[in-house]
């Protein structure tokens, strides 16, 4: 088949057949002819086309219920109507049955060649988008909630595919709030394990005879208390996956005995002699230098070079800024619904605040703020109101650029301009509060005042009618920590 795409033409006049065969074929498409629409019905059955061009006028079945046909067995198809009859009432009921494009008799062959090219155009946009719409649910699937689609993230994501089907041990390193499980969770659903248990270890939250315990099991009569014998969380987790949170947290007497699980596949319970045989995939995570801890002798050398087979490496939110949009309405669309708020947004605003902010909590803290928002939230909109104060107070500082025309520019001009908006700007990311904004802008509340009359920025008190506030009142706002709103001119 040629490269420009498959055409169907259904035409009951040989002649009209032999010239669009003329045409089309030394353009590079590979051209069917059908004499009437049973005949191109059973070619669109036996093989794909990217399009048709049919007849509107044939006897029998004629272009109309072609369309329809042709609809039913590609809905995607996109169909040019050709007829020598032409009418408004023909062009709009054939479009409004779904086809394309519409071209008359006589016609002109550019004519015919730009409306295929552009009806071929749009093929492949719905076909590239249905594959999108695939791949993203594929993703989804494969991915759980891990979000993103930066070029770190992908990175992640490929890392992922391609390590989950082999049973090696994997680190996952990356900051508090990273999503470090979420990874965790991916790479056992994408391993022949993934109908397995899937256990996760608080490692470093027990003391270490309890946590060997909950890891190896017990018999009974092992130590004080052991009334029973409990098999451990190695065994719970056999054929499956044992992931190990904050593995750097590990006793180090404990993390002989997990040297032995990742070398022998075999361990002993707590107080017993049997050797126990398990086939477990190890995975860990850690948000500590464990190469700094390995050379301090808090970590052991041997544990420390069976965990760093495969490393995958979470970059911080703060590297992958591309992603934040995403992951928020990822949040919205999670505590929307559950807050009977769905279809909440974000305004440009409050998306800016969230951009700039360097989130130190990672995801984890994002989804707080996200979820604060959603539940304080009595509008359809997110605004700047329901971001944080420590999220709205560090807003980083940009100098705009000025650029100087060739008339000249008046600096007086240009300084008060800047003051002001600077002034605003402060203002709304103090929330309104005149105290908070003279302390970001290292002045006094009283000179704070002044420069609101000078630039005729009306401040209102929070649940008052809209006055101007004079020297006396902001000083002792000052004092009770009142919060006094300012309204833009």
């Amino acid at each position: 088949m040629n490269g420009k795409g498959s055409i169907l033409v259904i035409d009951d006049e040989e002649i009209m057949r032999e010239i669009l065969e003329a045409l089309l074929t030394p353009e590079g498409y590979d051209v069917r002819l059908a004499a009437n629409g049973a005949e191109g019905l059973d070619l669109a059955r036996s093989m794909p086309f990217d399009a048709a061009i049919v007849d509107m006028m044939m006897p029998g079945m004629d272009g109309i219920a072609a369309l329809d046909e042709l609809k039913k067995v590609d809905d995607d198809l996109p169909v040019l109507m050709i007829t020598a009859f032409a009418s408004v009432e023909n062009a709009i009921a054939a479009m409004k049955r779904g086809a394309f494009d519409y071209i008359t008799k006589p016609f002109k062959n550019d004519e015919v060649l730009v409306v295929l090219r552009n009806a071929l155009a749009q093929h492949r946009l719905v076909a590239e988008n249905r594959a999108l719409r695939q791949n993203l649910q594929a993703r989804a699937n494969r991915f759980g909630e891990i979000i993103g689609r930066s070029s770190r993230m992908r990175q992640v994501f490929d890392l992922i595919i391609q390590a989950a089907p082999s049973r090696t041990t994997i680190l996952i390193d990356g900051e508090s709030g990273t999503g470090k499980e979420l990874v965790a969770r991916s790479l056992h659903q994408n391993s022949s394990r993934a109908d397995r248990a899937f256990i996760t270890v608080n490692s470093g939250n027990l003391p270490p005879d309890l946590l060997e315990s909950n890891l190896f099991g017990h018999v009974k009569g092992a130590f004080t208390g052991a009334v029973y014998p409990k098999k451990g969380l190695f065994e719970l987790a056999d054929k499956g996956t044992i992931f190990f949170d904050e593995i750097g947290n590990i006793p180090v007497e404990t993390q002989a005995k997990l040297l032995r699980v990742i070398q022998e596949r075999e361990f002993m319970r707590l107080g017993g002699v049997e050797t126990i045989k398990v086939d477990v995939r190890i995975i860990a995570a850690t948000n500590v230098d464990l190469h700094r801890m390995m050379e301090d002798g808090k970590f052991r050398e041997d544990l420390y070079y069976r965990l760093h087979v495969i490393t995958v490496q979470l970059p911080p939110l703060r590297e992958r800024r591309d992603d934040i949009p995403l992951l928020v309405q990822h949040f919205l669309e999670k505590y929307g619904p559950e807050n009977q708020k769905a279809h909440l947004d974000l305004t440009p605003a409050a998306l800016d605040l969230l951009m700039e902010y360097d989130w130190p909590g990672n995801v984890r803290e994002l989804e707080n703020v996200i979820e604060r928002a959603v539940v304080l939230s009595t509008g359809a909109r997110v605004d700047v109101d329901l971001i944080p104060d420590h999220v709205r107070g560090s807003r980083r500082f940009q100098m705009p650029q000025f650029i100087v025309p060739p008339e000249g520019i008046s600096f007086r001009d240009v300084i008060t301009d800047f003051e002001k908006r600077l002034i605003e700007s402060t203002l709304e990311a103090a929330g309104g509060v005149q105290k908070r904004a003279a302390e970001l802008l290292h002045i006094k509340p009283t000179t704070l005042n002044e420069m609101l009359k000078r630039h005729d920025i009306r401040p209102r008190r929070k649940r008052g009618a809209a006055r101007v506030a004079d020297a006396a009142e902001i000083e002792e706002a000052d004092d009770e920590s009142e919060e006094i709103v300012v309204e833009k001119s």
